[in-house]
């Protein structure tokens, strides 16, 4: 990992860090200056920060949810809609933040199926294990790690998950490398991310800041793909979703992206 690499990693850890204590203090900051993904409001009141969450989840879904597992999410989709999730199967949602996904998710596959947050950012694993007190959910946990290189066994989940965190990594081959290694065979990812439509500046890249707002990291898809490929998944598809992201002159638009692919029976 080059230095400007690691640079921005770090600074992903402390930006989300901080969301989550802000959170944790109910001292919601505003969607618009802290969000990843999700288009936000300039308002700083809790009610009208939420209810940004409108587009990306049915108000079914979010009933009974904390608030602050709804408040700390910083998502571009909702994975959960899409995954087609089973009852007894078992998923890994990378990047769980508060764990909003993650107790989605948990509601779908049941008491005998089992659901594993994954996050590097401690203060986001503090929240979300205080929110999964607070409901009482028993088939969810919540591990620290990275996703480059995540700790958990060979073939050890159905499904992989994620919602607008990918994009954050600075390594991504190894992410999907792992994100293949995990999954059992005929295993699937289901993910929302962010994706460039047209080359990233070098400048841009580099910007820390707009690497932690879902900017500076998308991918074109044609290298998306690619990635996915050389993994060993199969059967893959990308969506884009939404309206793009419009940003500034000689930058590339970014949008948000469904993908799904299989690991190969």
């Amino acid at each position: 990992m080059s230095d400007n690499q690691a640079e921005i990693k770090e600074y992903v850890r402390q930006r989300y860090g901080e969301r989550a204590r802000q959170v944790s203090k109910l001292t919601l900051i505003s969607v618009e200056d802290a969000a990843c993904c999700v288009d936000g409001t300039s308002s700083t009141d809790m009610d009208a920060s939420l209810g940004a969450f409108s587009k990306l989840y049915q108000q079914g879904e979010l009933e009974g949810l904390p608030v602050e597992a709804i408040a700390a999410s910083a998502g571009c989709g909702n994975p959960t809609a899409l995954a087609d999730l089973k009852a007894g199967e078992r998923v890994l949602d990378l990047g769980s933040g508060g764990g909003i996904d993650c107790f989605l998710a948990a509601r779908q596959v049941g008491r005998e199926g089992h659901v594993i947050g994954l996050d590097m950012t401690p203060d986001m694993l503090a929240l979300a294990r205080r929110n999964a007190k607070t409901l009482g959910v028993t088939n969810v946990e919540f591990v620290e790690g990275e996703m480059e290189d995540m700790p958990l066994p060979d073939s050890s989940v159905d499904v992989v998950i994620s919602n607008c965190v990918v994009c954050l990594s600075t390594d991504k081959g190894a992410v999907t490398r792992e994100a293949f290694r995990v999954l059992a065979p005929g295993g699937r990812i289901h993910i929302s991310d962010m994706m460039a439509l047209g080359p990233m500046p070098k400048e841009l890249r580099e910007d820390e800041q707009k690497w932690a707002s879902c900017i500076s990291g998308a991918e074109e898809q044609e290298m998306y793909l690619d990635r996915l490929v050389r993994a060993g998944f199969s059967d893959i598809a990308i969506t884009l979703e939404g309206d793009p992201r419009a940003q500034w002159d000689g930058f590339p638009d970014v949008s948000s992206v469904k993908v799904v692919a299989y690991k190969p029976v």
